[in-house]
């Protein structure tokens, strides 16, 4: 899993990852994605590392991934460590909170959001500006 291999200091030639994932780590950032979104289609990946179904979801999305920086912004939310920020999520969009969850973003506020088995890079397709 090529993020994580970023965060933990990895080796880059391994990463098998073509998303240029920026870490959604600070409550204060939803704010930011909100006003982001009004300028392009910005998502959010919520994931649990310890969930292997969440890890299994994560693997294909990150593999079926074809878009770049300037079509959509990708937000990488590491609930074990951040549920703070996936809480504020639900609160302020009226979403339930799941692991794993994709939430997208455009004209500062969500679209679409689906979950588990049903979290599919090409859908992504359907919402880019």
């Amino acid at each position: 899993m090529g993020f994580f291999n970023r965060l933990l200091g990895g080796n880059n030639e391994n990463n098998d990852s073509n998303i240029d994932w920026a870490a959604l780590n600070d409550v204060a950032q939803i704010d930011e994605i909100v006003q982001e979104s009004k300028k392009q289609t910005v998502a959010i990946f919520k994931h649990s590392t310890r969930c292997g179904i969440s890890r299994m979801v994560l693997s294909g999305f990150e593999r079926d991934y074809d878009y770049n920086g300037e079509e959509i912004k990708m937000y990488f939310l590491d609930i074990l460590n951040f549920r703070n920020i996936s809480n504020e999520i639900a609160n302020r969009f009226n979403v339930w909170h799941e692991s794993p969850q994709l939430l997208v973003f455009r004209d500062g506020k969500i679209i679409y959001h689906t979950s588990h088995g049903n979290i599919e890079a090409g859908k992504l397709n359907e919402f880019i500006k």
